[in-house]
């Protein structure tokens, strides 16, 4: 299988288990559902895991009564904002491995997920708190995450673009770094970045 058909076939069941994961509901539900994600994304973002509940409802355009329908908990809403968080970032790598050069494609991700992290602000931390670092959640996320850095560090690799000895959890490990020093200096993100990316590429004889 080549690799355009394997980032296709992996979208696809990506969105095969967002799918099983939200129950049938009308049309009107799943957009009020997708409408409450978008504004708590933006809230805990913004205020952190423990944004008020009444405001994140406000900024969707619905009443305390339907978010609490959505989502009975905080720590319902916040898994759910974590988990579609995460296969949003895996899915920027579906579109870049098809579209991107191997090394565009890896740089690409290397900056999505930069953003990502960037925008978290405690959510991560509630939820290993209350769920722990073991539950289903949380692996399940960090196996994305990383089963995404595998494939586009492998292409990158197979094109010769990247060393040979760069493992996913190092990318991950180095963005994760980054994004945490430049919690306060965003403005450094891409450079670091940049110079990350230096540092990894395959060196000419």
């Amino acid at each position: 299988m080549s690799t355009t058909e394997e980032s296709r076939a992996h979208a696809d069941d990506q969105a095969r288990i967002q799918a099983d994961e939200e129950p049938r509901m009308r049309a009107d539900a799943r957009r009020s559902r997708a409408k409450l994600l978008t504004a708590a994304t933006a809230a805990f973002a913004e205020n952190g895991a423990d944004a008020p509940l009444d405001d994140i409802a406000r900024r969707a355009g619905v009443g305390i009564g339907t978010l609490y329908r959505h989502f009975p908990t905080r720590l319902d809403l916040q898994a759910a904002v974590f988990r579609s968080q995460v296969q949003s970032v895996c899915a920027t790598a579906d579109e870049l491995i098809v579209a991107a050069t191997p090394e565009q494609a890896f740089g690409g991700w290397l900056r999505a997920m930069a953003a990502y992290l960037a925008t978290k602000r405690g959510l991560s931390s509630a939820l290993i708190s209350a769920l722990g670092k073991d539950s289903e959640l949380i692996s399940s996320c960090w196996m994305a995450m990383r089963d995404t850095a595998d494939r586009l560090l492998t292409h990158a690799q197979q094109a010769g673009v990247l060393r040979d000895d760069v493992k996913p959890v190092d990318v991950l490990r180095l963005v994760h770094g980054i994004a945490m020093a430049t919690e306060h200096s965003p403005e450094d993100t891409d450079r670091l970045l940049a110079l990350m990316l230096d540092g990894l590429r395959a060196r000419k004889d």
